[in-house]
């Protein structure tokens, strides 16, 4: 079996391998075709190499050629959609439809569009003109970007094809994608189309590249080597932070999603009013994808009473009649049991499941846990670990107090929701909760469950550490999230026909301008 090539400089080419690797069926354990390489360093140098001279060449190319590319590259993504969604289920288990087909893969060519209008539109460069001083600014590429890709979203996510290389690339940047080993196939036939597309819209070799796989040591020397400008991680808070630990002593932005527990707080007149409802919705929630969503909800509280022993009934009852999903490895099989078990040895109550399930190779029985407010005070950094899966824990309150007691020893989130009566019943409680939780919550969300994350440009997906390495940037939402592969750049007295297009006296788009001492938001 041949070993699967690299992409460097343009070229597909043999990986300096120091091992190989094959991605697994989750459903059934056994190894799927095709061999890939972790590759050593000469590889990662020979990338940044690639990357630092496409970036010069990126600096001074047309936007409409950056938009061309993730334009077709959309387009041919969608030209191969039944062979791509296919090898992904088999490399994750999520189905075909209605989850990758007719979702992920949508999203991912749907993103890739919007990247494209703003690469054209060139708003996102939030140009000021101070004509008065003869002083402009704009945000501008950063340089070579380095994007490590999530094993939950191996399209929308992925490191080559996902929202963190959109925005890097829209934003005039070259990525080196370091794929996630879990998907290595999925990555392989993105990583095709997109230099196919790259070399239709004339970009510079080194734009797009892709290593599948590093050794720690490796993945760290690149987030700080001198050459890279910028990093993106979605995945493990341990492996997330190992890599910061390193670009941090080199300076190097680096912006990580981390993943959330993503409290729900149902307050008591919302009980009385449509328990079944809520109970049905955030089961659903929960269970959806075998709970591997970093917007999974993965902590309830409900205040105690008639209605929130009705709730936690029904809750439980309805994750033990589900059928327990595919978890995507063994890895992750192990590591929602040992999440599980620290909940447990936490205090945590069993309600239903707490084991690995029979069946498919990777799967572990739908769990719902259960403590008190008193109990998760007194433990709340054990009680608050993610368990990555099908798993829940409901915390029981004795009074609006406590729970906001509670939400204050939260850590940062993603996400935040509360539900309420709809006839204003729960107002008083809900002014009691939501400032506590608006404070440690990226988005805060009102009567819906947190698993679906929008593609518009308002979304937020980020949040307060540890769910995110920086709580004013988002992964989701462009133009605003292309900002983090971005510079600002300041001309001070630079002659007019020096300046870039955005930054000329005669550019009619978007800009803050001061002329005669009045500032101006023209056209925003």
């Amino acid at each position: 079996m041949s070993l699967s090539p690299v992409l460097i400089a343009g070229d597909w080419r043999p990986a300096d391998a120091s091992a190989t690797f094959r991605a697994h069926n989750p459903r059934s354990g056994e190894p799927l075709g095709g061999e890939f390489p972790t590759s050593r360093w000469s590889d990662c140098d020979a990338a940044l190499d690639a990357a630092e001279h496409a970036a010069v060449e990126l600096r001074a190319m047309d936007p409409n050629k950056i938009a061309d590319f993730l334009e077709g590259y959309a387009t041919r993504i969608e030209a191969r959609t039944a062979e791509i969604t296919e090898l992904a289920s088999q490399e994750t288990a999520l189905p075909v439809e209605p989850r990758l087909a007719s979702g992920e893969l949508p999203r991912t060519t749907g993103q890739l569009r919007q990247a494209a209008a703003a690469a054209r539109e060139q708003s996102w460069t939030q140009p000021i003109i101070d004509t008065a001083a003869n002083i402009r600014s704009r945000y501008g590429p950063i340089g070579p970007v380095a994007v490590f890709g999530p094993n939950n979203f191996p399209l929308a996510f992925g490191s080559i094809s996902g929202g963190d290389f959109a925005a890097a690339i829209a934003a005039g940047n070259p990525v080196i994608a370091k794929g996630h080993p879990l998907h290595p196939g999925t990555t392989q036939l993105l990583a095709e189309e997109a230099q196919k597309a790259a070399d239709e819209a004339g970009l510079p070799k080194g734009t797009v590249q892709l290593l599948y796989n590093l050794d720690f040591a490796d993945g760290e020397r690149l987030v700080k080597d001198p050459r890279l400008a910028a990093v993106a991680f979605t995945g493990s808070r341990r492996g997330g932070l190992a890599l910061k630990e390193h670009a941090d002593a080199a300076s190097t932005p680096i912006y990580l999603e981390l993943g959330s527990i993503n409290p729900v707080v149902v307050l008591p007149k919302a009980l009385e009013e449509r328990s079944a409802a809520i109970a049905e919705e955030f089961t659903g929630s929960c269970l959806m994808g075998t709970g591997q969503f970093c917007t999974n909800p993965g902590l309830v509280l409900v205040q105690d009473g008639p209605e929130a022993d009705a709730f936690v009934a029904d809750v439980t009852e309805r994750f033990g009649a589900a059928q327990p999903g595919v978890l995507f490895s063994k890895g992750g099989l192990d590591g929602l049991s040992q999440s599980v078990d620290a909940l447990k040895d936490a205090g945590a109550k069993v309600l239903a499941g707490g084991a690995p399930a029979a069946g498919a190779a990777f799967s572990y029985e739908n769990t719902v846990l259960e403590t008190t407010g008193k109990s998760f005070l007194e433990a709340a950094d054990k009680l608050q670990g993610e368990a990555f899966g099908n798993a829940t824990l409901i915390v029981r309150t004795a009074s609006i107090e406590e729970t906001r007691d509670v939400i204050r020893r939260l850590e940062g989130n993603l996400t935040g929701c509360v539900y309420s009566a709809t006839d204003g019943s729960d107002d008083a409680s809900y002014d009691v909760v939501a400032p506590e939780l608006r404070a440690r919550v990226g988005r805060l969300i009102n009567d819906k469950m947190p698993t679906g994350v929008a593609l518009s440009p308002a979304m937020n997906h980020g949040g307060p550490f540890p769910a995110t390495s920086h709580p004013g940037f988002s992964a989701v939402g462009i133009p605003g999230s292309m900002t983090r592969f971005a510079m600002l750049q300041c001309y001070d007295g630079v002659r007019p026909h020096r300046l870039p297009a955005s930054l000329q006296d005669e550019n009619p788009g978007r800009v803050w301008r001061n002329v005669d001492g009045k500032w101006s938001n023209q056209g925003l």
